[in-house]
């Protein structure tokens, strides 16, 4: 299972916020790219980014750490945050970022995301962050009235390889994975990578029991209740 360690931007900081709410951030340093050498260093081989910034704006704020951390590291980097035009995949691409994240135009604008998906594959994973069953955008600012299963469903059949879910009441508590979700998620034809609540060894065992595809691992790290390299060490156990 792929370990995806997290650094989310804000104010020009790394912060972890507390399900998705912009006042409650605690804030971490301000040298991103001193995370990711330093979670590189420690094993990883993938890095999510998040340009906080850019999710609540509708437009990406951070490429230039990106592009720093592609030139410093050998990580996968995917980045999300913001990313609305096709014009701004294409800069990220071109800069070596390896995968875009799509989330709120991926709810507000189908045609576009279709198309980005068919032009761009499996450079392109869609963020789909749930509320209460329902599917949240603009940040995780605005609830929608659309169910965040159905779509995920919705989501496959437009041709999505990788979809990562966040579960945003879960997210920066240290609660732990909802594992009922990701069980049924997990039906769907597609890469599921898990969002939100990581708290414990047991949720990366559950979620490679299960056969989820990857996890994002942010708050657990930052506050030391869980080292990366025993998250790794997890998530490569044998399933025999």
């Amino acid at each position: 299972m792929k370990i995806f360690p997290a650094i989310d931007l804000l104010d020009q900081k790394v912060v972890r916020l507390y399900q998705g709410d912009y006042q409650q951030k605690e804030i971490f340093g301000d040298d991103p790219v001193a995370f990711a050498k330093a979670f590189e260093q420690a094993g990883a081989k993938y890095l999510h980014l998040v340009d906080l910034d850019g999710a609540k704006a509708g437009k990406l704020h951070y490429f230039e750490t990106a592009q720093k951390i592609v030139e410093n590291t050998d990580l996968f980097v995917e980045v999300g945050g913001g990313i609305r035009e096709e014009a701004t995949i294409e800069h990220c691409l071109s800069a070596g970022v390896n995968r875009i994240i799509l989330g709120t135009i991926a709810q507000k604008d189908p045609e576009f995301t279709q198309a980005m998906l068919k032009k761009y594959g499996d450079k392109i994973a869609i963020g789909v962050d749930a509320r209460e069953g329902k599917v949240a955008v603009e940040g995780w600012l605005e609830k929608t009235e659309t169910d965040a299963f159905e779509f995920c469903r919705q989501l496959v059949a437009w041709g999505a390889e990788t979809i990562i879910f966040t579960e945003i009441s879960r997210d920066g508590t240290g609660e732990g994975i909802n594992l009922p979700l990701y069980q049924k998620l997990n039906q769907l034809e597609v890469e599921i990578i898990a969002s939100g609540g990581v708290a414990s060894l047991k949720d990366i065992e559950e979620l490679n029991i299960l056969g989820i595809s990857g996890a994002i691992v942010g708050k657990s790290l930052y506050d030391g209740s869980l080292k990366l390299e025993d998250i790794l060490a997890a998530s490569r156990a044998n399933l025999a």
